[in-house]
């Protein structure tokens, strides 16, 4: 049987999710599919539950060692036989219909890579609290092909846009093999919007589906708030070295003008951070210093501080109309 779809799931310590996960994919309506769960070294008794599932579509792969998201998608990749590629983190699950609408849809509008639009749903509750297009505010409700300079775009530090790049695209295999695309195995956080870039860069088509079928969990446990510079630190060398390929810019100049916008305000947040994060430690010292190289913080700080008191309100008084936009974009780590 010809694979239509590999479903990749890298896994670490998530034996309490897993499963669902897992289940979710096998009870797609779309049937000639391979699940790969690549066990990144988890300490608790993930391996246990995957072995549970007797379905020979489950495929099961170990690291040796601890290598991160990015290296243990990649090794997925290499095992996978399909026409698409689809990614499902091991926390979070899939509608059954999502594979056979969206493979569909895809090869309507001949894509290289499609997503939908997700559910977001709170860890140990029973429904979503929204969707990623529904929170953004924008009203989307056709499938709708998106941009490279669009994409960019949604990524921007501190606006309240679709972030498109924390959807969950399938992907043209051959496509990722014909241009050696693989995730970046040094960044820990955000690898899915610059494969996605790579994608774009290679001249790819990329379809957004405004009906959701992803569940997307958010966990406290994985979120990276405590990080905040290194991530902007990654956002910004990145995005340094995407402005490097000159050809591809020249003839793109709306995606180069997105790209200088999201250095300059993944830039501000940085130096922001840079203070702040210091300052709630009680390390004086290094947020002096950091004043002295950064003039600017005052007047950014000056912008945040009425949406820093909303928020405390918000968290005193309970729910609020805004309250929803809870710390959204929980990152999975």
């Amino acid at each position: 049987m010809d694979i239509k779809v590999s479903v990749i799931i890298p896994a670490y310590n998530t034996e309490q999710y897993i499963h669902k996960a897992i289940s979710s994919v096998l009870s797609q309506t779309l049937t000639n599919i391979e699940v790969i769960v690549v066990d990144d070294c988890s300490t608790d008794n993930t391996v246990g539950v995957v072995q549970s599932f007797a379905d020979p579509r489950v495929k099961l792969l170990f690291n040796q060692q601890n290598l991160g998201v990015g290296s243990t998608r990649n090794r997925a990749l290499g095992s996978a036989t399909g026409e698409w590629v689809a990614v499902l983190d091991s926390d979070d699950w899939y509608a059954p219909k999502r594979l056979e609408r969206l493979v569909q849809i895809a090869e309507e509008k001949n894509a290289d890579f499609i997503a939908d639009n997700l559910y977001l749903i709170e860890d140990g509750d029973s429904s979503p609290w929204g969707t990623l297009i529904g929170q953004s505010g924008e009203n989307i409700d056709s499938i709708t092909r998106i941009t490279a300079a669009a994409f960019v775009g949604s990524q921007i530090e501190g606006k309240r846009k679709l972030r498109l790049g924390f959807t969950k695209p399938l992907l043209k295999r051959d496509f990722l093999v014909r241009h050696n695309i693989k995730y970046d195995e040094t960044l820990k956080i955000g690898e899915d919007f610059w494969l996605d870039m790579q994608c774009f860069l290679h001249g790819a088509t990329f379809f957004l589906v405004p009906e959701p079928y992803y569940f997307y969990r958010g966990r406290s446990a994985s979120l990276v708030s405590s990080n905040k510079i290194e991530r902007l630190e990654n956002q910004c060398q990145k995005i340094n070295d995407f402005l490097e390929n000159k050809d591809y810019l020249s003839n793109n100049p709306q995606v180069a003008r997105a790209l200088l916008l999201h250095k300059r305000e993944s830039q501000k947040w940085l130096n922001y951070y840079r203070i702040v994060e210091p300052l709630k430690q009680g390390e004086l010292s290094t947020a002096l210093t950091a004043m002295v190289t950064n003039p600017e913080f005052f007047q950014h700080l000056s912008t945040q501080i009425p949406k820093i008191i909303k928020r405390r309100l918000v968290s005193y008084f309970g729910n609020t109309e805004d309250s929803n936009q809870k710390t959204m974009f929980h990152t999975k780590v």
